[in-house]
């Protein structure tokens, strides 16, 4: 199921709405502010997200726990930090820190996924989300702690909830997200910026209700059923690219490493 999920052109939107939900946890948002380099190297930082989740999902076992072992080392020499708005001391290895970014990968990708026009059977999402216990476990979390069905993760959202907001960080951060600096090729082949604020816009879209309403966006349905309109439209336009510009090389060898 995590092949199928993540190897869908939906997943450049569903990464987006999962940094825009990571964003509404005060101290969450306050470690990726103080530790992440993507003000500095925003593409880079992306790139580096993207073939993370690469490995863990086509990558080979050894490939995959040699990424964990660098993630916790990394994560471990990060100092901790005091959030200046609740003044609330965080870890970035904090087991309930790592679980919200988890989950709110997990339910993304999946939600996302959904929306966007992919087709999954009964079941299939509790699927999923089983196992993707294994990348839990990968960054540093103990399994019996981590949702294995759709219906614990929504239990978990709402078991934390209350400890939500949209702080002035993570506004500044998503505002400027928004907005990134462009590497010069894309900026002469094609409008990126209007592009990207697109993408952006869509993802926003799909968020919760709940999270468009932390933002300060509508929580209505229509909202939710112009997002799904628009998630479609991107898939199939992002489908349509040419494998040179999409493909997947981790798909690829995992696939030939299957004889397939």
């Amino acid at each position: 199921m995590t092949w199928q999920v993540h190897g869908d052109p939906a997943m450049l939107l569903a990464g987006l709405r999962a940094l825009l939900l990571q964003a509404v946890h005060p101290l969450a948002m306050a470690g990726f502010d103080a530790n992440t380099a993507i003000r500095a190297d925003p593409w880079g930082r992306l790139r580096r997200t993207s073939e993370w989740v690469a490995t863990v999902t086509y990558g080979t076992t050894h490939e995959a726990e040699r990424a964990g072992r660098r993630l916790r080392a990394v994560h471990g020499r990060l100092a901790p930090g005091i959030d200046t708005e609740t003044g609330r001391p965080y870890r970035v290895d904090d087991p309930a820190l790592l679980l919200w970014v988890h989950c709110t990968e997990v339910e993304s990708f999946l939600t996302t996924y959904r929306r966007s026009g992919g087709s999954l059977a009964h079941g299939d999402g509790d699927r999923y989300v089983a196992e993707m216990v294994t990348s839990a476990r990968l960054v540093g979390l103990d399994p019996r702690d981590v949702p294995r069905s759709e219906g614990a993760i929504e239990d978990y959202y709402r078991s934390v909830r209350p400890e939500l907001r949209v702080s002035s960080v993570a506004r500044r951060n998503v505002l400027w997200g928004a907005v990134p600096p462009m590497p010069l090729w894309v900026r002469t082949v094609t409008p990126a910026r209007p592009l990207w604020a697109t993408l952006v816009a869509t993802a926003a879209g799909l968020l919760p209700p709940w999270a468009r309403r932390l933002y300060g966006l509508p929580g209505l349905p229509t909202t939710d059923w112009a997002a799904t309109a628009a998630a479609r439209g991107v898939r199939s336009a992002l489908g349509a690219l040419p494998e040179r510009w999409v493909g997947n090389p981790g798909r690829r060898a995992a696939l030939e490493r299957l004889g397939a």
